[in-house]
């Protein structure tokens, strides 16, 4: 029963389950990052480049017979492509998600409140008296 208790507390130590939340959101905000990327700004860039560019979509054969302009996922079934416009997208997702972090970051930073000093603590009775005779030995 040794073992079950100290993983227990293991487990139920604040770090753990500070992790383990931001595990969590952290997967729930990836999914937000790269429904951006996908949803608005990649369409931004098609729009801005007229139309030409569609990430999504873009390869190279490497072998097969891949019919041109075939989308992506039947180029695959047919052959072994090399597919960049996949990796842009998400590169494009780590460079925004990391942006992010970034400010998150820097904005909690900010936000902490430096912890104001210890009020001096009061000298010893010993001291106070030592200060006391030397006072009067001055004068």
């Amino acid at each position: 029963m040794g073992m079950m208790s100290e993983f227990r507390e293991f487990a139920l130590k604040g770090n753990v389950m500070d992790l383990a939340v931001g595990v969590i959101i952290g997967g729930a905000f990836g999914k937000i990052v790269d429904s951006m990327v996908r949803d608005v700004i990649m369409p931004l860039v098609n729009f801005i480049a007229g139309g030409q560019i569609d990430f999504s979509n873009k390869y190279i054969v490497l072998s097969g017979t891949v019919p041109p302009g075939a989308p992506l996922a039947e180029a695959q079934k047919v052959g072994t492509v090399f597919a960049w416009g996949s990796f842009v997208t998400v590169a494009i997702n780590f460079v925004i998600l990391a942006f992010i972090i970034f400010w998150m970051v820097k904005t909690m930073n900010k936000l902490k409140r430096e912890a104001p000093p210890p009020p001096p603590a009061a000298p010893p009775e010993d001291v106070v008296l030592l200060r006391e005779i030397r006072d009067a030995l001055k004068r």
